[in-house]
């Protein structure tokens, strides 16, 4: 606008100028001067022209801007105009509640879900006939009642090889584990009922379909894997950085005699409690009126029950990169005549890179018995996976495999005369999907000592299985 105003001034002064001028002076104009001020004047004009348009331009945006801010404008008066209203409708809300407060915590939302896993194995013993070996049906029930109380219970359906045992096959039906869990707050659950004990993290983390190789580490059968009793748990971050410290702490009736001898043989790591056989009977007065002779008595085949826990430590660094050591134990009576059985765990898992995991466990235990004394059952193991994915090659099928191998020993701790296994297995995971797996390895096994007759020579397996 300035500019325009400059250029018409200056139009203007030079016409006021050429009237204004004397006649001398206008007759002393030459007609070559007179026709330079006359284009100048014409250039002026066209320039004139060009910035009136320009203008009108300017004001034509103008126009549009301000149509635009006017609808913000109403856009930020109806929300404004919700916000009130949604204000309005919380505060009539709240003059409807109650005068005396509900007790806390959230209502039923009877979420229920089913998870679990189903496998089919295949083997070959050396120097035996190759056959399926069995199926077995893992479901897993989910049930949240409300936003504090939880319920789990997993069972275990089997059909396996039964010769030359027996005709036909072999029919298996397992409580697995069955527990109600209430989260007391962030960093702490109560979990009460059969339990999957945290002696080490293979049991809640690497059993069933979740394992790489179809059959569980040796040394796992010197631990038992569940117990009844009940535990609190959880996890407290360390710094800003991921790093958690887990814990547990539980007490479970714990392993048990079978017989009550109290011998080696005899030890029962699953716990043999609940009926007493042979026990003198006794009239028992029910609840509801009614009276009954029972032939056995409730009781416990170990003098106290067992307490235990576990402390671990998780390190991660970056994604896909961390590092997690753990220690756990578990200590108890297992007789009536007061012997010990006591079992400590080390374990530890690595993953470096979205490719390679290696993991395994150290396992020692201490059983007093009323024949042989003190003996030592102990046993180790380890196990690594290297995805081929990793070498980014353009082979999809090559991508899916993953590379497995694993050292197990176990050492079942009579002295004189104990007997020594060690196994070595390498094997592959071809991946379906991330849930859908075959799985299949070789293994090495040898043996020495007076039970090394019960170990199976080399072996190769097969398996597919499924997580849902």
């Amino acid at each position: 606008m300035k500019k325009r105003s400059l250029i018409v001034s200056a139009v203007a002064a030079g016409c006021a100028l050429g009237v204004a001028l004397p006649r001398q002076a206008w007759a002393a104009v030459s007609d070559e001067d007179f026709n330079a001020l006359k284009s100048m004047v014409q250039k002026l004009g066209d320039q004139v022209q060009k910035l009136e348009q320009v203008h009108e331009q300017d004001q034509q945006v103008h126009q549009q801007d301000q149509q635009k801010i006017q609808q913000l404008q109403q856009q930020v008066g109806e929300t404004q105009q919700i916000a009130t209203n949604a204000v309005q409708k919380a505060e009539a809300a709240a003059q409807l509640q109650p005068v005396h407060a509900l007790p806390p915590g959230a209502g039923a939302t009877h979420n229920f879900q089913l998870a679990g896993d189903a496998e089919t194995v295949f083997g070959r013993i050396q120097g035996q006939h190759s056959a399926f070996a069995q199926a077995d049906f893992a479901p897993i029930f989910l049930y949240r009642a409300n936003d504090n109380i939880l319920f789990e219970a997993g069972f275990d359906f089997l059909l396996s090889n039964n010769a030359p045992t027996a005709p036909g096959t072999a029919y298996g039906f397992d409580l697995s584990f069955a527990t109600i869990d209430y989260l007391v707050n962030d960093y702490m659950t109560f979990v009460a009922g059969n339990m999957l004990l945290p002696l080490g993290t293979y049991s809640e983390r690497s059993a069933g379909w979740l394992n790489k190789i179809p059959d569980n580490p040796l040394p796992r059968g010197l631990l038992p894997g569940t117990g009844l009793g009940a535990q609190l748990r959880g996890a407290v971050p360390i710094g800003d950085q991921g790093q958690m410290l887990t814990y547990s702490a539980y007490g479970v009736n714990g392993p048990s005699s079978v017989d009550g001898t109290g011998n080696s043989g005899s030890l029962d790591l699953g716990g043999n409690v609940g009926v007493l056989s042979g026990a003198t009977s006794y009239p028992r007065q029910y609840g509801y009126g009614l009276t009954g002779t029972t032939f056995s008595t409730l009781g416990n085949l170990n003098s106290n029950p067992s307490g235990g826990g576990r402390l671990g430590w998780f390190i991660p660094w970056k994604p896909h990169y961390d590092l997690e050591v753990g220690v756990s134990g578990q200590s108890g009576q297992w007789n009536n005549l007061g012997e010990q059985w006591s079992a400590v765990v080390l374990d530890a898992a690595l993953h470096v890179s979205p490719y390679v995991e290696i993991k395994g466990e150290y396992i020692n235990t201490w059983v007093d018995t009323a024949d042989l004394g003190g003996i030592r059952p102990n046993g180790w193991w380890v196990q690594a996976g290297y995805k081929l994915s990793g070498l980014n090659l353009d082979f999809p099928l090559i991508n899916n495999v993953e590379l497995v191998g694993r050292y197990d020993r176990s050492d079942d701790g009579l002295v004189p005369g104990n007997t020594k296994t060690e196994r070595y297995t390498a094997g592959f995971v071809y991946y379906f999907s991330n849930t859908l797996l075959f799985e299949g390895d070789y293994e090495w096994l040898h043996s020495v000592g007076p039970a090394s007759n019960i170990f199976p020579n080399n072996e190769m397996l097969f398996q597919v299985s499924y997580g849902f």
